[in-house]
């Protein structure tokens, strides 16, 4: 039974075997598509580009940020989500306990959006 727990490694070849795969097939990727890749360095391709529109202004002129902490916040609350998917494959298998720590999980979120809401993170000025 001990003997099962310990390992080798020999064990460990498989996972490096595949980390070096994925590292060389990275590495080799960049260095080929250096080499036969096109070398015209022209004006417009060497210009600013940023989704198809023109550079206009200053890049250091100050902007709000409430999108971008929109946008945090969905993120975070869209992983805390997350989390209740393997919670509700294994409910029956929790019982009461389980029903009582996604209560507190949930309470936790629900306290944290309501921070959210006091401090007008959501509103658009």
């Amino acid at each position: 039974m001990e003997s099962e727990l310990l390992s080798t490694p020999q064990d460990y070849l498989p996972i490096l075997i595949q980390l070096i795969v994925a590292a060389g097939f990275g590495v080799g990727t960049i260095i080929i598509t250096h080499l036969i890749g096109p070398k015209v360095r022209t004006e417009n391709k060497l210009g600013a580009f940023e989704s198809g529109v023109e550079v206009i202004g200053n890049a250091r002129q100050p902007f709000s940020i409430k999108y971008f902490i929109v946008a945090i916040l969905f993120v975070i609350f869209d992983i805390e989500v997350i989390f209740m998917y393997p919670w509700a494959v294994n409910f029956r298998e929790f019982g009461l306990s389980g029903l009582i720590e996604m209560f507190v999980f949930m309470g936790l979120l629900l306290l944290g959006f309501i921070y959210i809401i006091k401090r007008k993170a959501l509103e658009w000025d």
